[in-house]
């Protein structure tokens, strides 16, 4: 049986540990509360996007279709764009997030793909990465490594320049999906090529007037819907991990103040115990004497 000193210094211990998955829960929170509004503001800016998109669509046959929209004859080389988190304690956030990396890689390889790169944004899955022996894009790695966030125009257009070039075939998406606090789920998504939506001359929309002609438009708005289609991914990666790490930092302090209730009435039992004795002892003293 542990002394009152070993307690007493296990619910130190424990009182700091729950001092600090506090704070970590407030912070997560926080950081939670600011991913939620930008992905709140930039929803509506994707959103106002793709009906520019359909309204451009809808005034062009899309014959032939534009070069970041068009299929490569040869399915060879293809980049897996993988979000993560730099730090755990976050639950299963990265640990999904890494399984749907490897499910990725797997399918694209029975599709035929025999040249396969990661492009890892996270340490966590760059760990992974390595640990696996995958090819890492070394440029785009590089740049993302920076800040992912300030990162995403450039690393748009150098993967415009790879697929429009011929230099990758496919582009795919590995991220967390924020559902609810308590709810992240991976996702696997296609980049590149795009997906247009379906030309349909019946469609009711607005009477634009295009400048240029609506071919032109769409070649130039194809790259910005990628960067912006990244940035949707990108903020919903972050707040399903901040969202991770609020429920796991409120599930190890509940744990702690659980804890530590079991040591304090553990140390008062033994405390009790103790002058319990020394009173026996007292008393018998004087009986004796």
């Amino acid at each position: 049986m542990p002394t009152l000193k070993e307690i007493k210094a296990r619910i130190g211990s424990v009182q700091q540990t729950l001092k600090i998955t506090s704070v970590m829960k407030m912070v997560a929170s926080a950081k939670f509360h600011r991913a939620q509004s930008s992905a709140k503001a930039h929803a509506i800016y994707y959103e106002q996007l793709n009906e520019i998109l359909k309204a451009v669509c809808s005034k062009n046959g899309m014959a032939p279709l534009p070069a970041l929209a068009t299929s490569h004859q040869i399915s060879q080389r293809a980049i897996v764009l993988a979000f993560a988190s730099d730090n755990s304690l976050c639950g299963r956030f990265n640990a999904n997030a890494i399984r749907a990396l490897d499910e990725a890689i797997h399918q694209l390889r029975n599709e035929g793909f025999s040249n396969i790169t990661v492009i890892p944004v996270g340490e966590k899955i760059r760990q992974a990465t390595v640990k696996a022996g995958y090819a890492v894009d070394s440029n785009l790695h590089a740049v993302a490594g920076k800040d992912a966030a300030v990162a995403l125009p450039a690393m748009a257009r150098v993967l415009v320049d790879y697929y429009v070039s011929g230099a990758v075939d496919c582009v795919m998406m590995v991220y967390n999906h924020f559902y609810s606090m308590g709810h992240q789920e991976p996702f696997v998504e296609k980049l590149l090529p795009l997906d247009l939506p379906p030309f349909d001359q019946d469609l009711q929309m607005p009477d634009y007037i295009f400048e240029p002609d609506p071919r032109q438009l769409l070649e130039r708005l194809l790259p910005t819907i990628l960067h912006a289609n990244l940035t949707t991914r990108y903020l919903d990666a972050a707040m399903a991990e901040h969202a991770a790490r609020t429920v796991a930092m409120q599930t190890a302090t509940d744990n702690a103040q659980e804890l530590l209730d079991e040591l304090s009435l553990s140390y008062n039992k033994q405390r009790q115990q103790a002058i319990t004795n020394e009173l026996a002892d007292i008393t018998q003293g004087k009986e004796q004497g």
